[in-house]
Formats: C-alpha cells, sequence, structure tokens
C-alpha cells in the first residue's frame, strides 16, 4: 500500500454522489462482503485485508479502520453478520458511536445563541486557528455569518500582522456581513491586537467575538507561542475566555489533518474542528480519524465559497452521506 503526504493513494469517494463517484458503501459492495454466500461462510482475511484498504483510502486512519475492521470480523465469527443490511447497519452504528462517543464531545455545533457564556456575561470568544491554505478567515466570517443570521452582535478581530493583505481580506467580510473590526499596524503585537479587540468588542456590547489568527505550520515552534499568548491575554481581558478553540483543517488533506490536530492540541486544548473543502473531497473519513484518535469533536463543515456555507455537523446526515 502506497502512502502519500496526502494519506493513502487511490481512488477517492464521493460524499455527494457525483458522477465518476462511488459512496463507501458501494465500494464495499464491489468487494463482495455483501454477498450472502460469503458472509454465511465467514469473511476471508483477503477480503479482510481489503476492507482495510478501502477505509484507509477514505481517510479514516489506522486506529478507526482497525477498529471497524475487527468489530466486523468479531461479529462475522460470532454469525451476527449473515446480510447485507446487518453489515450495512453494524458500520454505520460504529461508526456513529465513534463520531458520539463522550472523548468527541457527543456534543452538535448548533447555532449561536447556543454559544453564549453561562452566566450571560458576553463577548463569547471564539479563537479560529489553523495553517495556511485552509480557509480559516473565510471560516471565520462564515462563522460571523451564522451569528449575524441569529440576530447577535459580533466583532471580527484579525490578529495576523505580518501577512500582506490578511487585515484587509477581514476587513472586507466584515463591511460585507455587517459585522464590527478590529485589526492592527502592520508588524504589531498580534496579542495586543486580540487584547484591543476583546476590550472593543466588550465596550460595542458584542454577543461574540471572533479572533482570526496568522496561518501558520504546526511545526513552527515560536508561532504556536503567539498563539498561546493570545489565549492567555484573551483570558485576562474576558472571563473564561476564549471559550471556543477552533481549529480549521483541509479534508481533503489526507494525513496532515491527523498531524495538524496533534501538533496544535498540544499547543492549546481545541474545542472542536471545522472541515473546509467538504464539498469537493473525494474522502469521507476525516471526521471519524480524528473523533477516533484525538477525542475533538467536528463541530462544523464548510461546503462552498459562500458565506453562507458552512453546516453544522451532524453525525446522522454524514453517514447517509458517507455510506451513500
Amino acid at each position: 500500500m502506497m502512502m502519500t503526504g496526502g494519506g493513502v493513494s487511490g481512488e477517492g469517494m464521493s460524499l455527494r454522489g457525483k458522477p465518476g463517484g462511488r459512496s463507501l458503501w458501494q465500494k464495499i459492495v464491489d468487494l463482495s462482503l455483501t454477498d450472502v454466500s460469503v458472509l454465511v461462510k465467514g469473511i476471508d482475511d483477503e477480503s479482510i485485508e481489503e476492507l482495510e484498504r478501502v477505509l484507509l483510502e477514505a481517510d479514516f486512519g489506522v486506529d478507526a479502520s482497525l477498529d471497524l475492521v475487527q468489530e466486523l470480523e468479531s461479529a462475522a465469527r460470532r454469525g451476527k453478520v449473515k446480510t447485507e443490511k446487518e453489515l450495512r447497519d453494524l458500520l454505520s452504528d460504529r461508526i456513529r458511536e465513534i463520531l458520539t462517543s463522550p472523548a468527541a464531545g457527543d456534543d452538535p455545533a448548533g447555532d449561536f445563541p447556543e454559544f453564549r457564556v453561562p452566566d450571560g456575561s458576553r463577548p463569547f470568544v471564539v479563537l479560529v486557528l489553523g495553517v495556511n491554505g485552509t480557509g480559516k478567515t473565510t471560516t471565520a466570517a462564515k462563522l460571523a455569518r451564522r451569528a449575524l443570521d441569529a440576530g447577535l452582535h459580533v466583532t471580527l478581530a484579525a490578529t495576523d500582522t505580518f501577512r500582506s493583505g490578511a487585515q484587509e481580506q477581514l476587513r472586507i467580510w466584515a463591511d460585507r456581513l455587517g459585522a464590527e473590526f478590529v485589526g492592527g499596524q502592520a508588524g504589531g503585537d498580534p496579542a495586543a491586537v486580540a487584547f484591543d479587540a476583546a476590550q472593543a468588542a466588550e465596550a460595542r456590547g458584542s454577543d461574540v467575538l471572533i479572533i482570526d489568527t496568522a496561518g501558520r505550520l504546526h511545526t513552527q515552534t515560536n508561532l504556536m507561542e503567539e498563539l498561546r499568548k493570545i489565549d492567555r491575554v484573551v483570558g485576562r481581558q474576558v472571563e473564561g475566555a476564549p471559550h471556543e478553540r477552533l481549529l480549521v483543517v483541509d479534508s481533503t488533506a489526507g494525513q496532515n489533518v491527523l498531524n495538524q490536530v496533534q501538533e496544535f492540541g498540544q499547543g492549546l486544548p481545541l474545542s472542536g474542528i471545522v472541515l473546509t473543502k467538504y464539498d469537493g473531497t473525494a474522502r469521507g473519513g476525516t471526521a471519524v480519524a480524528v473523533s477516533r484518535q484525538f477525542g475533538v469533536p467536528v463541530r462544523w463543515l464548510g461546503t462552498g465559497e459562500s458565506e453562507k456555507d458552512l453546516d453544522a455537523f451532524d453525525a446522522n446526515t454524514y453517514l447517509e452521506k458517507l455510506l451513500g
């Protein structure tokens, strides 16, 4: 099996039934695992290995893939899987368990009316993290759109003071959406911008403060320390903040997604994952891999370029698209 930087090589899986794409379930059917004769006689080692390959190619990750294969082997040995429906139900139930386990949060993202500080104080602070190219800034704008649509007052803050155009990009989004905006001087201290944004959001009576951080490689230690500094100074200004630390990852990045969750999670306690580019991904197991390996829940799915193309993650809807 060939491994590449983006995961296991091989044909991808279409979650939306696009022309030329085949769902995970269709690929399992192709292995003849759903034939009654196979299920009754028992699944051989070669078929099990092929199932592992299909799951890995769909970016389920090693841990989740082994879990599912072992579950299937055990059920087959005990005679618990004798029909196509029983096999499908077994896979569906086990994947749902992984996605909704206590370790994975078992807490749907919901809408921003639920994103309020328990004691009624404000603002609710969301720290948006991620590497360059994942759609992080656009995700910050999409989150703002959801909050605004819920009737909440929103402030967007741009703490990337180094990348050319970063401040202006978020400012344009804020103007388009009708949100407040706080930025900083080129080359300024990102943590100072975050602190100013927290003060401004409080003064303006904002319900939600969304802080967009500079895109960075997860291996850059000094930049990870900068994130921790932003986290600390916001917490000094707003009690309990940040209330959400969302890591934005590209759902097509394969194994790199797991690497990013691991590294960012070592720097800050993550409360959730946003999977972007989910409309065009050729693989669908990323959410399962992240939930199984790290216990960090997937909270949102970015499904397009529009500010409204952000869906709260729902395990049942996900399974329907995954299995086809």
